[in-house]
């Protein structure tokens, strides 16, 4: 069996407490290695590159997925906010279902669905509205919120 964990928008993977977990396959739609504004090196350097709307894996591969995909559409291409957390396109909505589809395609029976998502421009209740799936349990109070969902 291969690794059994898949972030599918790993970006700097700034929430992991080990960036090379040996279980995890980091993927994300970009690379790079830049020096920000501020001075702070910014490094997305994914075990592969692939697009959440897209998954290049087949189904039913991994026991846990990841899904923090960028949260804004009103920001600059080249700000600093975009080049750390990316940026939705003007089709978000469309967006957001495909990547729940498959992050669930690719999950096994029974697997785990971690789902992240910030509320600064676009609401979780906007996003619960368009995806076909219902969490089992989250965070409700904070502008950060971490969802688990199991595919049953």
């Amino acid at each position: 069996m291969g690794k059994p964990i898949l972030d599918v928008c790993c970006g700097s993977k700034m929430f992991w407490f080990d960036k090379n977990n040996p279980n995890v396959v980091f993927m994300d739609i970009r690379e790079t290695e830049e020096v920000l504004c501020d001075g702070r090196k910014l490094i997305i350097k994914p075990d592969i590159i692939g697009d959440f709307r897209n998954i290049p894996f087949p189904d039913n591969t991994f026991r846990l997925v990841v899904f923090d995909p960028p949260h804004l559409i009103k920001i600059g291409e080249n700000s600093w906010m975009a080049k750390k957390y990316g940026k939705l396109s003007e089709d978000w909505e469309k967006d957001i279902k495909q990547g729940f589809n498959e992050c669930m395609r690719v999950l096994e029976q029974y697997g785990v669905l971690i789902f992240k998502w910030n509320e600064e421009q676009i609401k979780l209740k906007q996003i619960l509205e368009i995806i076909d799936y219902k969490p089992l349990f989250g965070n409700k109070r904070a502008k950060t919120h971490w969802l688990v969902f199991m595919k049953l």
